[in-house]
């Protein structure tokens, strides 16, 4: 089985993911033994982020890490786990609000869950609609 990184690169819709990662040094991190759970933003999901403003995330290598492990849950998440918690600890050390709203869930308010339990060797992939933003520190 293949880890998180080749999983959402063979999914051919998380280029733009897959370019973050590699600009903020966390490949190596996310094919680690985990287990993890990644929310992952589509490229659909960035290209709602203004141009210019993705481009200055992915040039502050600091903050783009703070957004790119907000995105990690430690430990395997399944969805049956997701639909009964109300918050997660994420390795950014912020929570992420979680709320299930017309049987889908719904992160931080804005963000939907599309997919769920994509599996891999070193975690699950939860495919998500919108990035999310940590809290201001």
């Amino acid at each position: 089985m293949a880890d998180i990184i080749e999983t959402a690169v063979a999914a051919g819709t998380f280029g733009t993911l897959a370019t973050a990662l590699t600009a903020a040094g966390l490949i190596d991190t996310l094919k680690g033994t985990g287990p993890f759970t990644v929310l992952a933003p589509t490229d659909d999901a960035f290209a709602k982020i203004p141009a210019s403003d993705l481009e200055a995330l992915l040039a502050d290598k600091a903050k783009l890490t703070a957004v790119l492990t907000y995105h990690v849950v430690a430990g395997n998440v399944p969805a049956a786990t997701v639909v009964t918690l109300t918050e997660a600890a994420t390795v950014e050390g912020s929570h992420i609000a979680i709320a299930v709203v017309d049987g889908g869930v719904v992160l931080n308010g804005n963000s939907h869950v599309t997919a769920t339990d994509i599996a891999a060797s070193n975690g699950v992939i939860h495919v998500i609609d919108t990035v999310l933003m940590p809290p201001a520190k």
